[in-house]
C-alpha cells in the first residue's frame, strides 16, 4: 500500500507546476489569481490562501492542503495495521512469545510511517527543486509532517480502543475536524492569521508558507507535536496488556436484535457508513455552494475553463465545475466502497468469520450481507453527495441528483474488482487500494495534464456522460453496471470454492 499511495501523492503534488504554467504562464496572470483569491472565501476555504505568485508557491497553495491530508490518512492506516490490527488477529501475541520487547511492534509501525513519510517528502523536494531548493524542502518536509503528526495520533488511539475499525474511526474523524478547523479560519482571514487555522496541523502546513518566505520555525510544532505525541504513545503501550485497551469496548449483550448475517454486517459498518454520509453531505453543501465562485475566479482564463471542460463537459462553466465535483466525490465514494468490501478480508483473516460460518449461514449469505453495505452504501453517499450540491447550489436539484447518481455504475465497477480479488486471490485482496489509487490519480491529474483520451479510458468514471449540462447516455452506464455485477458474481464463485484463510 505504501508505494502506491506515495507515488499517487508525489505525482498529484509534481504535476501541478506544469499544469499551473499552462493556466497562468505569465507574471500579470499569476497576480490577478492571487488577487482574486484574497477575495473569494469560499475557495479560501477548499484550498486554503495563496502567499504568493511564483509557480512553487502556487503549487504549495493548490496541493498542499489535499497531499497533506492524504499523507495523514496513509499515516493513520499503517500505525493502526501495524499495532491494534495485529493485537486483533491474534499476530501480534505471536511475534510477542519470542525476544520480542513490548513496544516493538508501535516502534516498526512509527518508522514504517516515517518511511512512507521520508519517501514522500524526498520525492516532493527533488520534484520541485527547479521551483526553488528552500521552498521544496520547506514543502516537502511539511507535508510529511502533517503525515507523522496523524500516525503519532493513531498510536495514541490504537493504545485507547480494543478495535482497530474504532482506532481509524476516530483518527480520521480528528483528520476531519482538522480540514474543517483549517477551512473555517482560510475562510475567515486571507492571511493564515486565524486561530482556527493555527488549531490544525493542515492550518500549519499552510502557514509554513513554503516559497513565499518560509517560516521555518512551523516546522519545530510538528517536530514538538511528533515528539508529544510518540511519547505519550510509548508511555500507554508499556501500561496495558496485549490486546487490552484504556478505553474498554462496551459489555454485551448487544442492544437491539441481529436478525441474520446482513443485520451483523450493518451493525458492524453502520459507523463507517454514517461517518462517510456525513462527510459527503458536508461536502456537497461547501462545493455547492462554491460554483459560482469558481465561475469567477476562471473568468476569461482558457486554459483553467478546459481543464474544467475535460473533468465537466463542454456545457457552461457552472455545469462544468458542478459535473467536475460531482465526478471528483465519485472517485472519494470508490476509496468507501474498497474499504467496505474488504471488511470481508478482515473478517476472515481475524477469525471472526469462522463462528459465524459454523452456524446455519452460507458463505454466500454471510459476503452478501457486507456487500450490500458496501454497494447500497456507495449509493447513499452519492445521493447525499448530490442532495448536498444541490443544497449548496440552490438550484436544478433533479440534474445534479442525476450527475450524481451516475457515477454509482462505475463506483460499483472498482467495488466489483476489489469482491473479486477478494475471492479469487485473498492474499492479493489489497490490490484493491492500488486500483483504487490508480483510477483516483487519473481522474485527478489526467485532465489536467491533458492525457491521452486511451489513459482516461482506462478509469470506468472516463466513460460516463458529463451532468449536469451534458446529454445523458445510457449504453456505458448500463454496460458498466453489467460489468459490476460480472465481476461481482465472479468474486461470489471464487469465493465459495476456495478454502478460509487460517
Amino acid at each position: 500500500m505504501i508505494p502506491v499511495w506515495v507515488a499517487v501523492n508525489a505525482l498529484m503534488v509534481l504535476s501541478m507546476p506544469s499544469t499551473l504554467k499552462g493556466l497562468y504562464g505569465t507574471p500579470a496572470e499569476r497576480a490577478d489569481l492571487v488577487a482574486q483569491m484574497a477575495g473569494n472565501s469560499s475557495l479560501r476555504a477548499m484550498v486554503g490562501p495563496v502567499f504568493g505568485d511564483s509557480l512553487g508557491a502556487l503549487t504549495a497553495w493548490r496541493a498542499g492542503v489535499y497531499a497533506g491530508a492524504l499523507a495523514a490518512v496513509v499515516g493513520l492506516l499503517v500505525v493502526v495495521r501495524h499495532t491494534r490490527d495485529e493485537e486483533e488477529s491474534g499476530r501480534q501475541e505471536m511475534v510477542a512469545s519470542g525476544m520480542v520487547g513490548r513496544r516493538a511492534s508501535l516502534t516498526a509501525a512509527l518508522l514504517a510511517a516515517a518511511v512512507a513519510n521520508g519517501m514522500l517528502a524526498l520525492l516532493v523536494t527533488a520534484g520541485l527543486a527547479g521551483q526553488g531548493a528552500a521552498g521544496a524542502v520547506a514543502f516537502g518536509l511539511g507535508i510529511a509532517g502533517v503525515g507523522m503528526v496523524f500516525a503519532t495520533m493513531a498510536a495514541i488511539v490504537a493504545q485507547l480502543t480494543e478495535s482497530a475499525r474504532l482506532a481509524r474511526g476516530l483518527t480520521a474523524a480528528v483528520l476531519g475536524a482538522a480540514f474543517v478547523l483549517r477551512a473555517a479560519g482560510d475562510s475567515a482571514t486571507d492571511d493564515g492569521s486565524s486561530p482556527l487555522t493555527w488549531a490544525s496541523p493542515l492550518g500549519w502546513l499552510t502557514n509554513l508558507r513554503a516559497y513565499a518566505g518560509e517560516r521555518w520555525w512551523v516546522l519545530g510544532l510538528f517536530a514538538g507535536a511528533v515528539l508529544v505525541q510518540g511519547a505519550v504513545a510509548y508511555a500507554l503501550a508499556g501500561r496495558r496488556d496485549l490486546g487490552m485497551s484504556f478505553l474498554p469496548s462496551r459489555p454485551g449483550p448487544a442492544a437491539g436484535r441481529l436478525g441474520g448475517a446482513g443485520a451483523l454486517a450493518w451493525r458492524l459498518q453502520r459507523g463507517g457508513v454514517l461517518g462517510w454520509s456525513l462527510g459527503f453531505l458536508l461536502a456537497g453543501l461547501v462545493y455547492g455552494g462554491m460554483a459560482e465562485g469558481a465561475a469567477e475566479l476562471v473568468g476569461d482564463n482558457e486554459g483553467a475553463r478546459e481543464i474544467f471542460q475535460r473533468m465537466g463537459g463542454q456545457s457552461g462553466l457552472t455545469d462544468a465545475f458542478l459535473a467536475a465535483m460531482a465526478g471528483m466525490l465519485g472517485l472519494v465514494a470508490a476509496l468507501y466502497i474498497v474499504a467496505s468490501v474488504l471488511r470481508l478480508h478482515g473478517e476472515e483473516t481475524s477469525g471472526r468469520a469462522e463462528p459465524v460460518l459454523a452456524g446455519a449461514v452460507g458463505r454466500l449469505r454471510w459476503a452478501a450481507g457486507h456487500l450490500t453495505v458496501a454497494f447500497g452504501g456507495s449509493a447513499l453517499l452519492m445521493l447525499l453527495a448530490g442532495a448536498g450540491l444541490a443544497l449548496g447550489h440552490g438550484e436544478r436539484t433533479g440534474e445534479i441528483l442525476g450527475a450524481c447518481l451516475v457515477q454509482v455504475p462505475a463506483v460499483w465497477v472498482i467495488g466489483g474488482v476489489a469482491v473479486l480479488l477478494y475471492g479469487l486471490a485473498p492474499g492479493a485482496a489489497t490490490v484493491a487500494w492500488g486500483v483504487a489509487g490508480a483510477v483516483l490519480l487519473i481522474g485527478w491529474v489526467g485532465p489536467a495534464l491533458d492525457v491521452p483520451r486511451a489513459v482516461l479510458d482506462l478509469s470506468p468514471f472516463g466513460h460516463l456522460p458529463k451532468l449536469p449540462g451534458g446529454a445523458m447516455e445510457w449504453p456505458p452506464v448500463l454496460v458498466l453496471t453489467v460489468l459490476a455485477a460480472g465481476l461481482v458474481g465472479a468474486g461470489l464463485a471464487g469465493l465459495r470454492r476456495r478454502d478460509l484463510s487460517t
